[in-house]
Formats: structure tokens, sequence, C-alpha cells
């Protein structure tokens, strides 16, 4: 696990899935052949828990409320699953309960139509902080002093009483269903230590082959008894030299490498279907990670980069990522760096204090989590986001050194009750609406991950067509907004702190016959403001403003960086209300200095949709032509053709 959890929270609400609530703002202009969209809402104070509200209908009228343009013709990385760990601890807990409450845990968990349809687990490989067990182990521990190169005492014979059940019935409600295999330690005998707690990895060849049979016989175990492995890391938190008294190994990217580049050849061989996952930490190393480095050694701060770069990247399907530290930008960082691979979110948990009253646990939780896994995990190219326990007790336990104020996807009380915790809604906002094989499409949110107080979203197509749109207020007070895809538009407001999915079927009505001019060389420049490039980086959480009130002249031109052609021009304020341009003019240039004005016209609202003549140009001009007291700003500007 980690030592540091940052700003996350859980708490105790009752596992079900409600309907109620009431539509707060219908959509404009609904004509009799419109699409309707479902909506669930999730209430940061708990007043509705993926409640299903009335259905509300795409209309033909454009809206003055920041709009999320949804472009399904503009897709980025397909989706594994979205879920959590059965843990040992969690295990326990689950098969201690009564049957019946068992099996309709068990549906509320896995089952796609009566729960949330968990689709992906990362499952330890051997003990990990939550065991409840006293003490740690792997699947192949021998005396002290004793080794195993054969692997003679192997055995997963631990996980058949509790975890291997409990998986092949979540397979059975999920077919769906993903697996990954991640161990926090090797046995000790392979260590420099002889201790699961800390230690490297013998530097020996010998060595590194024993490890990389051991972790393929965990895979053909497995998968004789019923699950197959989807996805292998070779260690869990590999910079984490110093872990509090459960299993930990640091493990330089060298040693990682060795690892991978003995493993790959014998998995491609016994387990063609799993893919190895390198690194498996947090989004930047921590601190603590630093500090703890061995004096006259590299910290790696660039960990990741440093596999992909070296002789096992071929092994290896891409990297995983947790949430303790830094934020979810570096995943995009890495995937620009290496666009051929892959990128997976694997672990992320829930925390509260001993005195945090349950109503900030869970609005904490929700509303972190919302922005940081939910959506900052997936806008930034993640094909999965995964909690970490499924299930604990209402102590955070049981557990074996490690956290002590962890939380799950749900809690089993004392009286032998169920609850769900906060992480429940917001994997289930994810996990039931977003389908395996879904493809992450284009839709323009305007929050960040570090909190501006706007909205901010992430868009699916589904393998059936329909679309997932799951949307944060980030905002304490309601906040109205508009969804738009091809001609057709609603609108909504969410309470504070919601989170919420819109769902729509494929539909003829919701086609556009325009495509978007990719603009990824484009520049800006205004005498005005700072940093003009903002309104063409694709991002309408970040903007150019004026930094003054309107006034006629002022202006932004874009250099294409090439001749473009072009038929209508989006201009989108985003989320800063008001700051739209009251009048505007278009002019159109091949050189950059002799213009001809393509439209002229007002707007009255955050986007304005302007057609043209066909124009071929390579450089376009936005000029305001009305004095107005609010700034200029423009968030992102979109061509069409």
């Amino acid at each position: 696990m980690r030592r540091t959890v940052r700003g996350v929270a859980a708490v105790m609400t009752a596992v079900a899935l409600t309907c109620g609530g009431v539509v707060a703002a219908q959509a404009k202009g609904p004509d009799r052949a419109a699409v309707e969209a479902r909506v669930w809402v999730t209430a940061a104070d708990r007043s509705e828990l993926l409640a299903e509200r009335p259905r509300v209908a795409f209309g033909a009228e454009p809206s003055t409320h920041p709009t999320i343009v949804v472009d399904p013709d503009r897709a980025y990385q397909a989706v594994d699953g979205f879920g959590a760990s059965i843990t040992d601890s969690s295990a326990a807990l689950l098969a201690d309960l009564p049957p019946a409450v068992r099996a309709e845990t068990m549906r509320r968990l896995f089952d796609p139509v009566r729960g949330i349809g968990v689709s992906f687990l990362r499952q330890p490989i051997g003990s990990s902080d939550f065991t409840a067990e006293a003490e740690h182990y792997t699947y192949d521990d021998v005396p002290a002093g004793r080794t195993d190169f054969a692997l003679r005492h192997f055995s997963i014979d631990r996980d058949r009483a509790r975890v291997l059940p409990l998986l092949r019935e979540a397979k059975r409600l999920n077919p769906a269903l993903k697996v990954m295999g991640t161990p926090w330690s090797p046995p000790a005998w392979m260590k420099t230590t002889g201790s699961l707690v800390g230690g490297r990895l013998k530097d020996e060849p010998g060595i590194y082959d024993a490890y990389a049979r051991y972790l393929v016989k965990f895979v053909q175990a497995y998968a004789a008894a019923g699950v197959p492995i989807d996805f292998l890391s070779v260690q869990n938190e590999p910079q984490n030299r110093t872990p509090d008294a459960y299993p930990g190994t640091d493990m330089p990217v060298a040693q990682q490498v060795k690892v991978i580049e003995a493993l790959g050849p014998k998995l491609k061989l016994a387990g063609p279907r799993t893919k190895i996952l390198a690194y498996d930490h947090n989004w930047a190393t921590h601190p603590n990670d630093v500090a703890a480095t061995p004096p006259g050694s590299d910290p790696e701060t660039d960990y990741p980069y440093e596999v992909l770069r070296g002789r096992a990247s071929r092994w290896v399907a891409g990297t995983a990522f947790h949430c303790y530290y830094g934020d979810p930008s570096a995943q995009t960082a890495l995937h620009e760096a290496f666009p051929d691979k892959g990128i997976w979110f694997t672990e992320c948990s829930g925390s509260k204090g001993v005195t945090d009253p349950p109503a900030k646990v869970f609005r904490d939780t929700l509303t972190w989590h919302a922005r940081n896994v939910v959506i900052g995990a997936t806008r930034n190219w993640a094909r999965s986001a995964v909690n970490w326990n499924i299930a604990l007790d209402s102590t955070g336990g049981p557990h074996n050194g490690g956290c002590g104020t962890c939380t799950g996807l749900v809690t089993v009380q004392p009286d032998g009750s169920v609850t769900a915790d906060a992480e429940y809604y917001t994997i289930g906002h994810l996990a039931k609406f977003v389908k395996p094989g879904a493809k992450r499409i284009a839709s323009t949110s305007f929050g960040t991950t570090g909190w501006n107080g706007q909205v901010m979203d992430v868009a699916f197509r589904n393998p059936d067509g329909s679309t997932a749109l799951v949307v944060h207020n980030q905002n304490d007070d309601p906040r109205t907004f508009a969804v738009n895809v091809g001609s057709r538009t609603f609108e909504y407001t969410l309470p504070g702190g919601a989170l919420a999915t819109f769902t729509w079927p494929r539909s003829a009505a919701l086609r556009t016959t325009l495509d978007r001019v990719p603009l990824e060389g484009a520049t800006a420049t205004s005498p005005l403001g700072e940093d003009p490039g903002l309104a063409v980086d694709d991002d309408a959480s970040t903007r150019w403003s004026t930094g003054a009130a309107q006034a006629a002249g002022q202006h932004l031109r874009i250099d294409l960086g090439g001749r473009e052609v072009f038929r209508r021009v989006a201009l989108d304020s985003g989320g800063a209300l008001g700051d739209f341009a009251r009048g505007y003019e278009l002019s159109a240039s091949d050189d950059g200095r002799t213009w001809r004005t393509l439209a002229t016209g007002t707007a009255n609202g955050q986007l304005t949709t302007v057609d043209v003549p066909l124009t071929r140009a390579r450089h376009l001009r936005i000029t305001a032509t009305t004095a107005a007291p609010n700034w200029w700003s423009l968030a992102d500007v979109r061509l069409y053709r």
C-alpha cells in the first residue's frame, strides 16, 4: 500500500440502488423525435445514491450555459474495467457472512444489472498489509536459511478456502471481469534481508529466473483454479523502500528490468493472455521514497520512463499507476512519450480520520475520487480505475501493518450487516454503465483534478454504440450545464458535489456531418492577457482571458500551422460565466496580413457556434466588436469542416 492518502475518505451507507429525484432543468425545445438520456445521481449529502432520475430529452436549441460537447468520432483508449481488490482481509470478511448476506453483497458488487458490475479486480500474490493472518506469507515459504529454487513448496492452498471461491463467484456474476495479479514481496529466501518486509531481490541470475518461474506458476495455478489472470505486475509500489511492518520490496529499475526479461519469454509460453504491467506505483515519486533512497543511489523519479526505454519494454503492455502522490496528468505525459504502451490505474484507497463524522467522510471521498479517479484517471488515458479493498470492517481492518485508516467499497458492520461506502458509488458510476471494450470519446470538460469549482466530465462509447457520460459538479453550489451531441442539446442542473452518469442510445438524430479540424500545430497570439495558446490546446479547463473589460478591437489571432478548410467555428468560453464576447467578427487570411471577413454577430452564452462560408485559410482572427464589463475568455476554439 503506502503511507500517505491525499484528501480521501469514505463512509457507510446502505448497499442499495435507489430511484427518485427530480430533473432540475429540462431540455430546451424538445421535439417528438428527441433522443432521451437516462440519469443516475449520487449526492454528496447522501440524499441520492446512484438514484435514477426522470429522463431528459435532447432538444434542437442551443444553451447559454457551459456546454459539454461530446464528439463520438474522436476516440481514445479502450476500457478494461473498474473495481477494487478482494484482499485476504476482504475475503475473510465476506466468507464469514451468512450465506444469504454474502450472496446479496456479491450481487450488489458484481452483477451488472442488480448491482454496480465491478469489472476489474487486482489481486495480491501472497500477503499484503490487508491480511487476516497473524503472519505474512507468500506461495513458497521455507524455513529461514533454506532455499527452494525448484519451487517444490509452491502452493496457492491458502487462497482455496476463501479468495478463489469468491473470485469464481465474481466471474460468474460478471463474465467480463478482468483479474490482475500483483506481488507485495517475493518469497523471503529470494531477498537480501531474508524478510518479506523491505529489502531487495538478491542480484543473482538464478534468483531472477526463480522469481519469474514463481510468477508463472501463480498464473498457471490460478488459471487451473478457474481464475485466469489478465494482467500481472512484478512488484507493488517498487519505490516504497520502508514499508510499515508489511510485505514490500525496494526494486530499482535495473532489477525490475531483469525480472521482466526473465518473465516475458516464460509467460508468453505459459500464459499468453497475461499482459505485464510495469511500475505499479504513484503518479510521482513520494518525497518519503526519495528520502529513503540509499546514499549514492539514484531515486529514479522517472522510473516508468526508464523501464519503457529499456530492453524489457518489448515484454511490457504498459504502466500501472497509484494515486498517493502526484496527479493524473503524469499518465498523459507518459502516454505522449510512449503512445504505443497502455496506461492502467490500479490502486487508490479511501481513508477516514478517527474523529471524522460520517457525512464529512462520505463527501470528501466522493468528491476527491470523482475528480482524481473517476474522471482524472480516465481522462488521462487509464484503461482501468481500481480502488483498494473491496470490503473492510468498521475499524478499517483486519490488517497486519500498513494502513490503519483505509476504507473499502463496502463495510462489514459488527452486527453482520453490510453497508456501502462512497467508493461503491464512485466505482459504480463507471462500472455499471461503461462496459469492458468501451472507448473513451472526446468531451469538453471545465474542471481540474486540483479543484477549480467547475463541472468536469468524461465520456465513453460502449460496444453496443450507446454513450455514457460521467459528470461531477465540483462546486458546493448547484451548477447548470448543457450537453451537446451533433445538433442536439439538453440542459441539466446538479447539486453541489454531486456525481452523475448520463446514458443514451446510438441514434441517427445525434449524428453530425461535420468533422473536427485537428489543431495540434496551431498557435495563438494576442496583445492582451496571458498564454493565448490556452485557447487552442483542446482543453476547456484552461483558458485565455483579456484580463480586462471587453472593448471593441480586442482580438485573438490563430495560426493554424498550414492552410485548413473549415465551415464552422466554435467559440467556447467554458466555465468562465459571462466571459463571452458580446459581439464578434471572424476574419481569415492566407498570409496573416490581408484579411477577409467571414462572419459578424452577437452572442448570448458560453458557447457560440458560427457557420461560415466554406473557407480555406491558414490564419483566423477573432475580434470583439462590443464593449462589456466582463472579461473576454476563450477556453477552446474549435473548427469543423
